[in-house]
Formats: C-alpha cells, structure tokens, sequence
C-alpha cells in the first residue's frame, strides 16, 4: 500500500445541523506516501452533499505545496458555516502531516 491515513479535528459552531450530530467536525486524508497528495478525503459535514463537496475540493492537492493554497481553495470555494472549522481542522491535519514527514 502507497498512502497512509490522518485526521484533523475542530470544534463546530452551535447552531448547525452537524453540531447537532457532533460538536467537532473532523476531516479525514488518504494521502499518496510519496508526494503527499489527497488521494480521497472525508468529512463530517451534516449532508451528504457537504461531504461530497470538501471530498472533491480536497482532493488531488498535494499537502508537498503547503497548506496556505489549501486554505485559499476553501476560502475561494465553501461559503457555509462551518468554514472556519474546516479550516481549523484542515490546519490540524496538516500538523499531523509534518509529525509524520519529521519522522521518516
């Protein structure tokens, strides 16, 4: 197997349907081992159309080219509540990301 898995969470603002469900939201990567590009991605938005939407803005990006360009691709293109803690949990992930490429 060429990917490996890692999640990032953070706290959802009250009011929204997934913060009825949880009061975190977490977002999770299957990264390719050797570029660090998202081969899929997961979230725990309340709809499925929410899902699916972050799965394909997420995907293809390679973590390699930093995470400042992810972050302006969500800004850019999710509007909903819940964007700053998807931005707070991609930052999360991305943390993870950096303890895994020190160790190697």
């Amino acid at each position: 197997m060429n990917t490996f898995f890692l999640a990032g969470h953070a706290k959802l603002p009250q009011g929204m349907a997934a913060w009825n469900l949880y009061d975190s939201i977490t977002i999770t990567l299957e990264l390719d081992q050797k570029y660090g590009v998202i081969i899929d991605a997961s979230c725990t938005l309340a709809t499925e159309h929410g899902r699916e939407f972050i799965r394909q803005l997420l995907r293809g990006y390679s973590l390699n080219d930093g995470l400042e360009p992810l972050i302006q691709r969500v800004k850019d293109h999710y509007k909903g509540k819940a964007g700053q803690a998807i931005l707070a949990a991609l930052k999360d992930v991305h943390t993870q990301y950096e303890m895994v490429l020190s160790v190697k």
